[in-house]
């Protein structure tokens, strides 16, 4: 595997533009390789934002809503076991509650009742008292066509708030809202299932200012929920287009102001986050793993508990039992991890286009870490199975750039129908049950299937970059510019490259480089994280200039992320 370092293609007036605008260099290339032409698509405010009326489906679902509570009938959500899904039922039944709608929620036990609105679902939701009037689905559903069918046989209508990719034939449910189904036309089709759940409200409290329910004055403040929002799509790991930078950076200025729900706040506490300097990095590596820990490993009540509580002494426990759920977690990945890098060192990894790991002791919510991790590390599609029960297994995959693994997944099911039994996903993560007879046979498969598929070329690591530093650039001022920018997934953080000398290079805690460089006639401390083997003393190097803190002083440090050619 080598890794090749490639400039991120940039539109040189909108650079032009940004850095009349008062943009710094680097940070204005880094935005116009992302898209961005003017001051304008920066914009944060919720003036910015696409109104609700623009997504299919949110103003008949205020409608099926607002006759609801005319009715005084009765709500039940039906949550997804990720973080996403959390943050949806939280926002659902808040919001619903703003507004004098009745609600309840369901979270189903991901080991035992498998993903979205199943009919065994349907019928626990039935079994309540009194029986709700309608299901209201968020982050799934869209897949549920048997689970719909059941619920509307039993007089219950459904509401599918959804965000992933529909099959040919959709549910019939009373209302779909969903981004992506193929008839809409709604802009930013990367809204996760919080964001698609926050639409419905707005659109529903516009149909009751309508219905002269609410003024302008008198209605509920729905940028009260704009914490759950940004968390649920921070984690969710969703493209960050405008719309969804919008809602993060509210979201985050509400965390930083102290306004946040006291689950949140708690939740930061507890990860030892500072949520006045409150981020979006500090939202996907230490608030969300928190959460997602509850639905990995047992149900996603605690987690769902934790956002919904006003009380914070309560909001302090829910964050305490989720923080134990996640040191568990982290055992277990650590244990599960050591396994898959002893299995990988064995194998002959280079002349494969794909690697499949399975062990009888590992705990199938965590197999999705082990796939990630392992891709990371020898940049080819992973996937790694758990048992379910005493016949089959649960895999989870990842993939690198450039092979689809769905696709794959769907080749391997149309040579051998019989050997996965279900499977679903998208490009760069997908999900698989297979008989635990057939394992060996699905590796074959899968292997044969990415080979025939992709040409060798793929598997060579490529790391886009966004130019050189000169050394006066890496500054405080430049790190600055670049933190008060909201960066995630499809709108990455910069990534810098340059030629360096190394001066001075040691091994941390068996793991990290710490490494002394020198650019020009200036010096700095480098860190190269998950990296134990030696650099060569000239070396070009991708890298992000961070802020270090220790001992009360503070220095511009480099993040290393790459090493060209190795």
């Amino acid at each position: 595997m080598t890794t090749l370092f490639q400039l991120r293609p940039y539109d040189k007036q909108a650079f032009e533009t940004l850095v009349h605008g008062g943009v710094l260099r680097p940070v204005a290339q880094a935005l116009a390789a992302r898209g961005v032409t003017s001051n304008e698509d920066l914009r944060e405010d919720w003036k910015a934002m696409l109104p609700p009326s623009a997504l299919e489906g949110t103003e008949k679902a205020a409608l099926l809503l607002a006759d609801l509570r005319e009715k005084k009938g009765r709500v039940i959500i039906v949550a997804d076991y990720d973080c996403d899904g959390a943050t949806a039922c939280a926002v659902a039944m808040k919001g619903l509650t703003l507004m004098g709608i009745a609600a309840d929620y369901i979270v189903p036990d991901r080991f035992k009742l498998g993903y979205g609105l199943t009919p065994e679902i349907v019928d626990m939701c039935a079994e309540r008292t009194p029986k709700p009037d309608l299901i209201i689905t968020v982050d799934n559903g869209i897949a549920s066509i048997e689970g719909v069918a059941h619920a509307k046989a039993l007089g219950i209508d459904v509401l599918v708030t959804d965000h992933h990719l529909p099959a040919d034939v959709l549910p019939e449910a009373a209302c779909i809202v969903n981004p992506n189904v193929k008839t809409s036309t709604f802009p930013s089709k990367s809204l996760a299932g919080c964001g698609v759940m926050y639409y419905v409200l707005l659109a529903l409290r516009a149909e009751l200012r309508r219905r002269g329910v609410f003024t302008a004055e008198t209605q509920p403040r729905l940028d009260a929920l704009s914490d759950l929002v940004a968390l649920g799509t921070v984690a969710d790991v969703v493209r960050l287009d405008k719309n969804n930078r919008i809602l993060v950076a509210q979201g985050l200025g509400r965390i930083r102001r102290g306004l946040a729900a006291p689950g949140i706040s708690a939740l930061f506490t507890v990860a030892g986050r500072d949520w006045q300097k409150a981020s979006a990095r500090d939202i996907a590596f230490a608030v969300a793993p928190r959460i997602n820990a509850a639905g990995r490993l047992t149900e996603m009540g605690v987690g769902i508990e934790c956002l919904l509580t006003d009380n914070p002494d309560h909001a302090q426990l829910c964050a305490e039992k989720l923080e134990e759920l996640n040191k568990e977690r982290r055992g277990l990945e650590d244990t599960m991890q050591n396994d898959a890098s002893e299995y990988v060192a064995q194998l002959d990894w280079h002349s494969r286009a794909t690697v499949t790991l399975f062990d009888e002791s590992w705990h199938q919510g965590v197999v999705g870490l082990v796939a990630s991790r392992v891709k990371e590390k020898i940049h080819r599609p992973v996937i790694a199975f758990a048992c379910d029960g005493e016949e089959e297994l649960k895999g989870s995959g990842r993939s690198i750039e450039g092979i689809h693994l769905r696709d794959a997944l769907d080749r391997v099911s149309k040579i051998a129908p019989d050997v996965i039994v279900r499977f679903g996903g998208h490009a760069m993560a997908a999900g698989l049950t297979i008989r635990k007879e057939n394992l060996r046979r699905f590796s074959a498969l899968f292997e044969q299937a990415v080979s025939e598929m992709y040409d060798a070329s793929v598997f060579n690591r490529v790391v886009l970059v966004d130019g050189a530093l000169s050394p006066e650039e890496i500054t405080f001022p430049l790190v600055e510019a670049i933190s008060a920018r909201i960066w995630g997934q499809g709108f990455e953080r910069p990534l810098f490259a340059n030629d360096f000398t190394v001066l001075s290079q040691r091994v941390l805690k068996e793991t990290h480089l710490k490494i002394l460089l020198e650019l020009g006639d200036m010096r700095f401390d480098a860190i190269f994280f998950r990296r134990n083997t030696p650099l060569p003393a000239k070396v070009r190097l991708a890298y992000r200039p961070e802020i270090n803190e220790f001992q009360g002083r503070r220095t511009v440090q480099l993040v290393v992320e790459a090493a060209e050619g190795a």
